[in-house]
């Protein structure tokens, strides 16, 4: 019979073991790889927040949940970075 690896064995049990009332935590998987056009788009975003007309890729990039419009000061819509568009890039190793 194989042995299962203490570590792992211990990690499943305290995934399944569940608190009453406790919301699933939220998984946000990309459902299709990232171009790289989108992806340069993104490391833009990571400096500034940039113009909402200034890439092609923004409205693929918004329907994944990865950037936002926002207004600035002056009022126009601007683009920049979700938390899930940061979490992208640190799993590149590139966020801040």
């Amino acid at each position: 019979m194989k042995q299962q690896d203490p570590q792992i064995h211990a990690a499943s049990q305290i995934n399944s073991e569940s608190t009453p009332g406790a919301k699933p935590a939220r998984r946000t998987l990309l459902r299709r790889l990232l171009s790289h056009h989108e992806l340069a788009t993104l490391l833009l975003l990571l400096h500034a927040p940039i113009d909402a007309h200034a890439k092609p890729e923004i409205p693929m990039l918004k329907e994944a949940g990865l950037v936002e419009q926002v207004q600035d000061a002056a009022g126009d819509a601007r683009i920049r970075l979700t938390t899930e568009g940061n979490a992208v890039l640190q799993g590149l190793g590139l966020a801040r």
